[in-house]
């Protein structure tokens, strides 16, 4: 299994644990008998528990490009010394984002952020 496929696999695992920490979060705010409901009903989290959430829901929206290049990038055999960083840029930066947003650090948070979008992009180019 070449590097970037590995980055993709552990990223699998930290967004199960983001999953985790972020209902653990809400459990604590909200209660067992909140998250067996239908969730009709109830407001945003708040302080970590809200901040845990947010995280996890911005890991989504971009470990699904991150999967797509990563996987067309093993499917066209696109694997270079740049795909190998993006990813571990990627998978490092999106480890280190959960407890800096959890901790509320605001600009230490964004620029962690672009360093993933960085390796999301370095992903990207070989691919054209």
């Amino acid at each position: 299994m070449n590097v970037e496929l590995q980055m993709l696999a552990w990223s699998v695992v930290l967004g199960l644990v983001q999953v985790m920490i972020a209902a653990t979060g809400m459990l604590g705010q909200r209660g067992l008998g909140f998250a067996a409901s239908p969730r009709d009903a109830g407001g945003s989290l708040v302080g970590v528990a809200g901040r845990l959430e947010r995280a996890r829901a911005n890991f989504m929206e971009t470990f699904a490009l991150f999967a797509a290049v990563v996987l067309a990038g093993y499917l066209l055999q696109r694997h270079t010394a740049a795909t190998v960083l993006g990813a571990q840029l990627y998978f490092w930066a999106r480890l280190v984002y959960v407890p800096v947003y959890a901790l509320g650090i605001p600009y230490l948070r964004t620029a962690i952020w672009t360093v993933s979008i960085v390796g999301i992009v370095m992903l990207l180019t070989p691919l054209f």
